[in-house]
Parts: C-alpha cells; structure tokens; sequence
C-alpha cells in the first residue's frame, strides 16, 4: 500500500512540474510576473517532494543514489530543478530557465515511469499503461487548443472579410472584434505548444519502452513533429516578425489542416499507434 502511495505521489510530482513548464513558457513569451511567480512556487514544491523522496531513499539504502543508471537519473533530475530555482530567482534568465525546466521534466518523466525500478511486475506494467495515459490525455489537450485557435482564426477572417466588404448587420455585431478574436486565438496555441512538447516527450519514452526497434520514421512521430513545428513558427512569426492580423490568422488556418492530418491520417498508417487506436 505505501509502495503504491509513493507511486502516486511520484506521478503528482510529474503532473505539477508540467503545468510549472507549461507558466514558465508562457513567461518566457510574455515575461508575465504572476505566470513566473506561480511557476516557480510550483517548481519549488516539486523540488521540496524531490528533495524528501531523494533523502528518504539515502536514509533506506545508507548510501549516496548515484551508482545506478535510474539513481543517477534521479539525482541529475534533482540538480537541474535546483539549478533551475536559483537561476529563476537570482538571475532572472527566463531562456536558460524555461529550457533547464524541458530538460529537467524530460529526465524526471524518464526516471519515474521506467519500470526497470520497479521490483513488481505489475507495478512496472502499470506504470507503464499510466505513462500512455497521461501522453494521450495532454496531446488531446492540446489538439483540443489548436482546434478553438483555429476557431477563433476563422471568425477572425468572418469579421475580416464582413468589415472589408462592409457588410454591416447582426452577423457582424454578434462577432467579437478583431483584437479579442486575434488575442484568444494566439492565447490557445501557447497553451498548446509545451503541452504537445511534453506529450511527445511522454509519447516518445513509451514507445521506447514498448515497441522495441521502433521506426523513428514513423508517420505519426514525423506528424507530430511537423505539427510542433508549424504552431512553433506561428509564435515565433507573432513574437519575433510582428506578424499579426490576416496573415497570422492564415498561418494558423494552414497549421490547423496539419492537426487534422496527424489525427485522422498520420494515426492509420502509424504501425504502433494502431496498438491503441
């Protein structure tokens, strides 16, 4: 019963270090105080459930946990959320945190749910299943904020055109404006880039552990990658070239068309997510 509280307890840790990285993304957009502030009180309970599982673990077994390959993920997940706190509060380099924090997740999610730690067979089988559930249920959430991204893109171009054309009636007043249509829109693909990041990120270790020899050529990893790339662009098109308007709202359209062929597509000639479609 304490081992599976534990494991609980471990996949919270997970949970919460995602939603750190997911506000400190934000912030490294926006430079956002109040996102940075709750990030980093996020990081830093996460960092104090590390610190008491990773001595709790030394007062066990009597010894520094660095001489195993899953010990030294551990400790080297709990260096980089040090390092990263620090830099958060002393330094303020947003760039340097919000990647440290990729990698730290990246390091932990790989640690926590491979089941080589595991002495039960079902434990580890079940961590395993949880790992898929967890990678499943985020890249729907994000699929979810690309699709109203893409919502309020098309009433964006709607209200576009109907100014354009100066079409004016109930169609129109109905619409909200441009600005808020535009704002919502971009809000939803911030929201869902990390969120489809660290999906594959999930995503990627699950398969590693599941389908041995896996093809890296597969559809729906090249999908999924290309489809991080296009909404990746967008904010960097948005933020770094000041494109907006029209022509964001295009981007986003065609970004879109990309979502629809990874899900519907790209998932039927995968040969390993046929396994669980």
């Amino acid at each position: 019963m304490f081992n599976v509280f534990m494991t609980r307890l471990h996949e919270l840790t997970v949970v919460l270090y995602a939603f750190s990285v997911l506000l400190y993304f934000f912030d490294f957009l926006h430079h956002n105080r109040k996102a940075n502030r709750i990030a980093f009180w996020l990081l830093a309970f996460v960092w104090v459930l590390q610190t008491v599982f990773l001595v709790s673990y030394m007062y066990k077994t009597g010894r520094f946990p660095v001489l195993t390959i899953f010990e030294g993920l551990y400790f080297y997940a709990w260096i980089l959320i040090t390092l990263s706190i620090v830099i958060n509060h002393l330094l303020r380099v947003d760039f340097i945190v919000f990647f440290t924090n990729i990698l730290g997740f990246t390091v932990m999610a790989i640690h926590t749910f491979a089941p080589m730690q595991y002495s039960s067979h079902i434990m580890a089988k079940q961590l395993v299943s949880e790992l898929l559930l967890i990678h499943i249920t985020m890249a729907i959430l994000s699929y979810g904020a690309f699709s109203l991204s893409f919502v309020f893109s098309s009433l964006y171009l709607l209200q576009y055109d109907l100014l354009k054309r100066k079409k004016w009636g109930t169609r129109l007043i109905r619409l909200a404006d441009l600005d808020k249509l535009e704002k919502s829109s971009y809000i939803l693909a911030v929201i869902g880039v990390p969120m489809l990041l660290l999906s594959l990120i999930l995503g990627l270790q699950w398969a590693f552990l599941k389908v041995p020899g896996m093809p890296w050529y597969d559809m729906k990893i090249i999908g999924s990658f290309l489809l991080l790339t296009a909404y990746s662009i967008l904010l960097y098109l948005h933020i770094m070239k000041n494109v907006s308007g029209r022509q964001l709202a295009i981007w986003n359209t065609a970004a879109f068309l990309i979502v629809l062929i990874n899900f519907f597509l790209f998932g039927r000639l995968s040969s390993f997510h046929l396994w669980y479609s």
